[in-house]
């Protein structure tokens, strides 16, 4: 969380609190395989677990091996000695944001429908747009295997006939954004992910992976009630 001496200050500052008890003793000593700590109410991961988002290019399979030998998730990581699980998964067309970590039950509840974690997306579509699209997506779209609801919508961006809109939504089946617009006449010529729960895609490269910062970690936990 920084510097030894700038961590001094947060404990100074009644900031730092173990196992739900504030801490003002400087020194005092914890495990941290077992001790829970938080800063500003947010949980400290110890470095045992690893935690990385990944902006997926378009064509990677959302799996850590491919037996067809298609590139894949596991092919943007470097440290092989410690097993990573993908937290969901993208279209192999759809590009952007999709975390990685080692930490089993965060990556279990961030897909779990209890916890609804919202991700945002970009899609390319032709118009023109009728003014109700966006009325009609979150009021929920019918698809074959049962109503789907959009959590938010908007117009980014127009040139002619080329729209880019984001849509967020909090479920996690296969295809849904694909499939919601298609549904509703807007075929989808591009998908981005650019945000899953409070962690944006931001301007991460393509194939680029990413170690998640620590207050980043305790934002997903505080997502998910860990």
């Amino acid at each position: 969380m920084g510097s030894r001496r700038a961590c001094e200050e947060l404990i100074e500052q009644a900031r730092v609190e173990v196992n739900g008890e504030i801490v003002l003793e400087q020194g005092m000593r914890v495990d941290p395989d077992h001790d829970e700590i938080k800063v500003d109410g947010l949980t400290v991961a110890t470095q045992s677990y690893l935690f990385f988002a990944l902006n997926k290019p378009a064509g990677v399979v959302s799996t850590m091996e491919d037996p067809d030998g298609r590139q894949c998730l596991g092919d943007y990581v470097t440290n092989r000695e410690t097993r990573l699980f993908h937290v969901g998964r993208l279209d192999t067309e759809t590009e952007g944001i999709i975390l990685l970590t080692n930490h089993g039950e965060l990556a279990h509840r961030l897909t779990h429908p209890r916890y609804g974690v919202k991700k945002t997306y970009l899609a390319a579509i032709q118009g023109p747009l009728p003014r109700e699209l966006g009325k009609r997506l979150k009021d929920g779209i019918q698809l074959e295997d049962g109503y789907a609801r959009a959590d938010h919508f908007r117009v980014v961006e127009n040139t002619g006939k080329n729209y880019l809109v984001e849509v967020t939504l909090h479920e996690g089946r296969k295809h849904i954004v694909r499939r919601m617009l298609a549904e509703a006449g807007f075929p989808v010529d591009r998908l981005v992910r650019t945000s899953f729960g409070p962690i944006p895609l931001g301007d991460q490269k393509s194939g680029w992976l990413r170690r998640l910062t620590n207050t980043e970690v305790g934002m997903l936990m505080q997502e998910v009630d860990l």
